[in-house]
């Protein structure tokens, strides 16, 4: 092959990228909100994101996990639902069902190899009410106002962020938005949150507790708050962090 036309090809092949790796890149909704560094830090361990998927989804469809959150939750037809920390898109397809044509997922996460992986699957699946989000640990840069419901699931105890992420989220909620949060009642430090400090930690950003429920089949529980309006907020500077006693009783 002469050296014109192996630079032939490559150029044609850089070319070609050029146009495919700009579908793959996900980029924020909204304007930052506020910066992390107004935030007191948490007072506990912070998980690491070791996987985009916690257990297998045949393991997971077995005992119907979405399904008993979306009823808990009342995910309606039509309503505009963020998958905050989308991770593998679990819940990102199978709530994208649930909402119908009529409604939009926005799958949101922090990691670009998930999200390149996200795009692609939903990309397959043909979704075009799912649009893929990039976001940032302390804030899902998710429009003003936007939300009927969010959920955030088994990636509670990995946000670096809490009081910033829940600050943020709250202008992304309508009136009256829903926030479920699914996790395993254990430290963080062993990929859980306590039910007694995530009810701590989410009172001090402004939410209130609607329901909590065990969900059956041992994977989790779901806590359900109700998000305050943007107004109505506290300010970054009063949150006062909870004290993380599970953590500290653990080590003893």
């Amino acid at each position: 092959m002469s050296r014109r036309l192996a630079m032939s090809r490559r150029l044609a092949l850089a070319a070609c990228l050029a146009l495919i790796v700009p579908a793959f890149a996900a980029e924020p909704l909204a304007p930052p909100g506020a910066p992390a560094s107004a935030f007191p830090r948490p007072d506990r361990p912070v998980a690491e994101i070791i996987a985009p998927l916690w257990a297998s989804e045949s393991q997971r469809d077995r005992v119907d996990e979405v399904g008993q959150v979306a009823r808990l939750m009342r995910i309606a037809p039509g309503e505009t639902v963020a998958d905050i920390g989308a991770g593998s898109g679990y819940y990102t397809v199978r709530l994208a069902e649930r909402v119908g044509p009529q409604g939009r997922i926005l799958a949101e996460d922090v990691t670009p190899r998930y999200l390149a992986d996200l795009t692609a699957r939903i990309a397959q699946a043909k979704l075009g009410n799912v649009t893929v989000v990039r976001g940032e640990p302390h804030d899902p840069r998710l429009p003003s106002g936007s939300l009927d419901a969010a959920v955030l699931v088994h990636m509670y105890h990995e946000i670096s962020q809490p009081y910033g992420l829940l600050h943020n989220l709250a202008a992304a909620m309508k009136p009256g938005g829903r926030v479920g949060i699914v996790d395993a009642d254990a430290i963080p430090s062993r990929h859980g949150t306590p039910p007694a400090l995530l009810r701590c930690e989410l009172a001090a950003a402004g939410y209130r507790e609607t329901g909590f429920s065990v969900l059956e089949g041992g994977v989790g529980y779901l806590a359900i708050f109700e998000a305050p309006t943007a107004d109505a907020r506290p300010a970054p500077s009063s949150i006062i962090p909870c004290k993380d006693g599970a953590t500290r009783s653990d080590r003893r």
